[in-house]
């Protein structure tokens, strides 16, 4: 994972950033990228399906998307890019992750 740079890049790979599909005229509009991981994507989407169910922090985050009018997909897609960059940090910091208490 380190050889990617940032979590920002590995964010990007895995189809987990939007790209900007602008014209001349129209700005901010977004979807996501043509070439990504799907295999990432995958795994960063189960462990987000999965941590809902029996993570107690995750589900508070997912609660609060959706609190704020966001879809189901879109909440989802928030807490993957939430514990990516947790990862990131772990992998970065050479940790393990401790459940906070």
């Amino acid at each position: 994972m380190i050889s990617f740079g940032t979590a920002d890049r590995l964010a990007g790979v895995s189809g987990l950033v939007p790209a900007p599909r602008d014209s001349g005229r129209i700005t901010g509009n977004l979807h996501r990228p043509q070439r990504y991981s799907r295999r990432l994507l995958r795994i960063f989407h189960l462990s987000a399906q999965l941590s809902i169910q029996h993570c107690a922090a995750s589900k508070t985050y997912y609660d609060r998307k959706r609190a704020e009018g966001k879809r189901h997909t879109q909440a989802v897609l928030a807490l993957a890019r939430r514990r990516l960059n947790v990862l990131w940090a772990l992998v970065r910091d050479n940790r393990l992750y401790q459940v906070p208490a």
